[in-house]
């Protein structure tokens, strides 16, 4: 971890496949969402780099700036099949942020270790001078895992 990036990790008792699809669905991500401001989504699972997808946000669950509700597009810059997926967000806000949210998956013993990132190393300058990022917290990030657990196991 870097002061750019944050990692968390957790062991889920899964199959890396039946986590890489519910990341793959944009209604996963809704499901998972810790921080509340994913509230539905339009689109149809991903399946590589470039694919895209609309989530409906409402930022007022961070209490941070007055946003209220708009949408974002996904955009997938990493897809390695049921080992690795990324994505940056295109919004409203100009220059686009620019910072990166993902899942690495690998074998455990106990199932898959799922490690969750988001690295913001890479946003326009407009917005690292902001000091606005992270923008989720290390337990924000860390929530979203056990939600992410407890989704796909009970499935």
């Amino acid at each position: 971890m870097s002061d750019e990036r944050i990692e968390v990790q957790r062991t889920i008792a899964a199959e890396a496949t039946d986590i890489f699809r519910l990341l793959c669905d944009p209604r996963g991500h809704v499901a998972i969402d810790s921080s509340g401001m994913l509230q539905s989504t339009t689109g149809e699972p991903v399946s590589g780099v470039g694919d895209t997808f609309v989530v409906h946000m409402d930022r007022e669950a961070l209490n941070d700036y007055p946003l209220g509700e708009y949408d974002v597009t996904v955009t997938i810059v990493t897809y390695e099949q049921d080992r690795e997926i990324a994505w940056t967000i295109l919004g409203m806000i100009k220059p686009p942020l620019g910072h990166i949210y993902g899942y690495r998956l690998a074998p455990a013993d106990e199932g898959t270790l799922v490690t969750s990132y988001y690295d913001w190393s890479q946003i326009d300058d407009q917005w690292r001078e902001a000091g606005i990022f992270p923008i989720l917290s290390e337990g924000a990030i860390r929530a979203t895992l056990g939600i992410l657990a407890r989704t796909v196991t009970r499935n």
